[in-house]
């Protein structure tokens, strides 16, 4: 199985949303610059230094972008191994693959992460793909 490995969520309001995260839930934020088109990666659970992931099994981390017409509700991520054969399955059972930040259906290189790439599934909802990088 391909696991969920990431959350996102849109905000209006960077500032004012990882505000409220880190004061109900005390989770972290380390706001990205305009090159990383403005992401809060939001840390939930304590990681592990060497790996980087979560440090106990089936907890995620998440982030949060800037609310588009495309992306009005909180989505998940799942890591899969080859983004491109996931590409392929997720076309073929009926879903639409938007690709990266252009939506031009190409997967997005995120520095140091892997390929991440976003799609519609057969219910409307937008979903993303990581394939993490070293896969």
């Amino acid at each position: 199985m391909d696991p969920v490995v990431h959350f996102e969520m849109p905000y209006e309001d960077k500032d004012r949303a990882a505000k409220f995260y880190q004061g109900v839930f005390g989770w972290q934020a380390n706001m990205m610059g305009a090159e990383m088109g403005n992401y809060v990666v939001m840390t939930t659970t304590p990681l592990d230094e060497k790996t980087q992931r979560p440090k106990e099994p089936g907890q995620i981390n998440g982030g949060m972008y800037h609310r588009n017409n495309d992306s009005q509700y909180p989505s998940f991520v799942i890591a899969v191994k080859d983004i491109r054969e996931a590409m392929k399955k997720i076309a073929a059972a009926g879903g639409k693959v938007v690709g990266g930040s252009k939506g031009d259906g190409e997967p997005d290189e995120i520095p140091g992460v892997g390929l991440y790439c976003s799609f519609i599934d057969t219910e409307g909802n937008r979903l993303s793909i990581l394939q993490p990088k070293g896969m």
